[in-house]
């Protein structure tokens, strides 16, 4: 997300301006911000999730949405296009357009120098009032590491995390289990040098 908002416009003019346009914005209340462009490994990391993804999760009749579909939360007025996105059962919709969904169960964030801070604290507060939101993972790009937080309850959620490429991480809303060798598939880290789990 840019770090100030390039204007203050309506809901629908904001709905009507993404529908028409090709650049994404997410929108908070009123304020847009234009989305960051992605890396060669930030998009490297998102085809091998959804890749990595794809056989387990579909078998439970889950749907894997990448980084162009756009999640409503309505307690914010807020829409917002995260990396990846899972829903298990049948997706909703905030309108009959059919482009706006309102029940991810996982949400996914791959993290960059620009948006992590965002991505640790405003923006995992703004998912956290998605009622069906089971699973908020985060996904390190200079380094070998997946972060998961798992609701527990309303304001309760349990950490756990996975470092290194020989690591996995168990995914219990999905049912399965993430490789890191998988997930970070021909990544080139700039280093790999002791980095403390945050």
């Amino acid at each position: 997300m840019a770090a100030e908002p390039r204007l203050i416009i309506s809901r629908e003019a904001y709905l009507a301006m993404e529908r028409e346009g090709d650049d994404r914005h997410e929108y908070i209340a009123g304020e847009v911000f234009a989305m960051v462009g992605g890396t060669e490994p930030h998009g490297l990391i998102i085809g091998n999730v959804i890749a990595a993804l794809h056989r387990p999760t579909r078998r439970r009749g889950c749907r894997i949405y990448p980084g162009d579909v756009r999640i409503a939360i309505p307690a914010l007025d807020m829409y917002t296009y995260p990396d990846v996105s899972l829903i298990c059962g049948q997706p909703q919709h905030e309108d009959n357009r059919r482009d706006i969904l309102i029940n991810p169960a996982v949400v996914i964030e791959v993290l960059s120098p620009s948006t992590e801070r965002y991505d640790r604290g405003q923006k995992f507060q703004h998912y956290q009032q998605i009622p069906t939101l089971d699973t908020y993972i985060l996904i390190a790009q200079e380094l070998p590491l997946i972060e998961q937080y798992i609701r527990q309850r309303e304001q309760e959620w349990l950490y756990s995390a996975a470092r290194g490429l020989d690591a996995t991480l168990t995914l219990p809303t999905l049912e399965c289990t993430l490789a890191l060798a998988d997930i970070y598939d021909l990544v080139e880290f700039p280093r790999l040098s002791p980095h403390p789990l945050p």
